[in-house]
């Protein structure tokens, strides 16, 4: 087994020794195979001068085809053509100098050559297959078998990959899923055979198949729908393939995003880039869950400057090691004099402000901090856009502003109102309202994932609660792709599909970590300000863009010097609550 290790030298050494001894045979044999086993005397004489030819040109070509420098675990398909190749510009050669030199080389047969060459190619292609034959046996025998979901470029990369051991699996059958995919059907890709998708259950039966790895690309429907089968068949390790640049794929396991995940089909990215070109664009939350992602996106999208505020050391830290360009400033939206600095210093174009206080329980604990960073901090934004000219503001609001039922939401609904109300002189004030984005901080998801790690219970505060879920990228470039699109004073909504009930999500996470029978659920009650569903709009008055993912609310009108005077005194309250009711009479306070 050392030969399976040797180094660089100790490995060319072999192959040259192993190759000239497999030249020897072959062309003995092929002499032999030529006259019947009965080699004439004199062609036997002149064997020796056609072998050292022979062998000189075949160790010659092979080297010039770098074949000496294949790792012998890895030898494939196009490493064997290589080979064949080079065996055969060797014979083309050995001809050449048989027909210019006849009488050197007589007396030759043509035919034993011939014979040779495919010998050869037999010989030296086998040797050089043998280490990965063996490989791959012992690892068919030894690895977890799984089955392939998907008939494409990826599943024979795949299957390369589990050959080369660099994924611990063993595939055992191909499974062609789609409509498109079934003319493959009976056929083989690297020796592994193509089943049609009834076979799912038999395969996994027969063989204890537990694992399943998709590479077909699926709709979300679709995606649910065989989750579902492989999960009666038993297969609850299941992994998607993933594309890594042009060429590469990576294994991840399959995650509650892959199942909830909302894709708009309207993405306009041509657009978005056109709004972002040569702007400088300052962020607040910068170091958010929403925050982060879109300066991402507006790096991305090659915004001339960023400048990020955030009031956490920490998150604007970790923002900041990304975009290591980016103009980072400690600060706090409701410290205006501090934040007023940076209009000054820099020529804003775009102001995006996702700076908020969100968490439900804790804006009800803790109202007037709730009320002062929400409101005081979002109306220092606005009045300072507005003060120093920037083109657009965007405003990022939540689904929770419909009809609130908690401070959180009344907080971002006064906002909503402020943005669509304030004389706005030559800015454009916008808000953009979307629902929960798959693994923010704060999200359900990531403390179901805790819970279910740390064995459980996974507590759920309603069987009938509802939300609606995007990805945050997505929900970040259809804010960025609404704010393109703006004139000023709307309230634009992102449609986000339909609304999940998260008792089902709670079932799907413990599903997906294989826990069924180990994970129970329980119901801990709504919590203070909480509603069991959410809403995206006042009513059904919504009008329609030119893209089918964003609508525009009806405007709301409130006399912004009113506002002014209500949002005065909200501040400085000893009753916030009340005056918030006043402002949003539609506030259903629940404790």
């Amino acid at each position: 087994m050392t030969l399976f290790h040797t180094g660089k030298t100790k490995r060319l050494l072999f192959f040259v020794i192993s190759d000239i001894i497999l030249i020897y045979l072959s062309l003995h044999f092929a002499y032999s195979l030529r006259f019947d086993f009965m080699i004439p005397p004199d062609h036997q004489a002149n064997f020796l001068h056609v072998l050292l030819l022979l062998l000189t040109l075949k160790l010659f070509f092979i080297a010039i085809f770098r074949i000496y420098y294949i790792s012998w675990r890895f030898f494939a398909l196009s490493d064997m053509k290589r080979l064949f190749l080079a065996l055969l510009t060797a014979t083309s050669a050995f001809f050449l100098i048989y027909l210019l030199f006849p009488s050197w080389l007589q007396p030759v047969p043509r035919s034993a050559i011939i014979i040779d060459f495919i010998l050869s190619l037999v010989l030296l292609g086998s040797l050089r297959l043998s280490k990965r034959i063996v490989l791959e046996q012992i690892r068919s025998e030894s690895s977890n078998p799984v089955l392939i979901i998907g008939v494409n470029n990826k599943t024979a990369s795949v299957i390369r990959s589990t050959s080369n051991k660099e994924i611990d699996y063993a595939p055992l059958g191909i499974i062609a899923y789609t409509h498109e995919e079934q003319e493959s059907v009976n056929s083989f890709i690297n020796n592994i055979r193509v089943y049609d998708s009834s076979a799912i259950e038999r395969l996994a039966s027969s063989y204890g198949i537990h694992a399943a790895i998709v590479t077909s690309e699926l709709s979300q429907k679709e995606l649910k729908q065989l989750v579902a089968r492989l999960n009666a068949a038993g297969i609850g390790d299941i992994k998607m393939s993933r594309i890594l640049g042009s060429r590469h794929e990576k294994l991840e396991d399959l995650s509650i995003e892959d199942l909830l995940a909302r894709h708009p089909k309207d993405l306009d990215t041509t657009a978005i880039a056109a709004f972002l070109a040569d702007k400088t664009v300052l962020i607040t939350g910068a170091g958010g869950s929403i925050g982060s992602e879109i300066a991402l996106q507006c790096h991305a999208f090659r915004a001339k400057k960023l400048i990020l505020v955030d009031h956490s050391e920490y998150n604007l830290y970790s923002i900041g090691e990304q975009l290591p360009h980016a103009v980072l400033s400690l600060e706090s939206v409701v410290d205006k004099e501090g934040l007023e600095k940076l209009f000054k210093r820099y020529a804003i174009d775009t102001v995006i402000h996702a700076a908020a206080y969100k968490h439900v329980p804790i804006c009800e604990a803790n109202p007037h901090i709730a009320i002062t960073n929400n409101i005081l901090g979002s109306k220092n934004v606005i009045d300072l856009g507005i003060a120093y000219g920037v083109a657009k503001v965007i405003i990022i609001s939540t689904d929770k502003a419909v009809r609130p039922t908690n401070v959180m939401g009344a907080t971002k609904r006064v906002t909503e109102l402020y943005a669509q109300n304030v004389h706005s002189k030559q800015s454009e004030i916008v808000s953009v309202r979307f629902g929960n984005v798959l693994g923010s901080s704060g999200s359900v998801i990531p403390k179901f994932k805790s819970q279910i790690e740390q064995g459980g219970p996974v507590t759920v505060t309603h069987p009938e609660m509802t939300r609606y879920f995007m990805l945050i990228p997505e929900a970040c470039q259809l804010v960025l792709q609404a704010a393109a699109i703006a004139k000023g004073n709307e309230l634009f909504i992102l449609d986000m599909g339909e609304p999940v009930k998260i008792l089902n999500l709670a079932r799907q996470m413990i599903q997906l970590y294989g826990k069924e029978e180990e994970i129970a659920i329980e119901f801990c009650g709504l919590r203070p300000g909480e509603k069991l569903y959410e809403e995206l709009l006042l009513d059904e008055n919504d009008k329609k863009t030119i893209y089918e993912s964003i609508f525009i609310a009806p405007p709301s009108t409130y006399a912004i010097d009113r506002l002014n005077t209500d949002i005065a005194a909200l501040l400085h309250s000893d009753d916030p609550v009340a005056i918030l009711k006043r402002i949003v009479p539609e506030f259903t306070h629940r404790v």
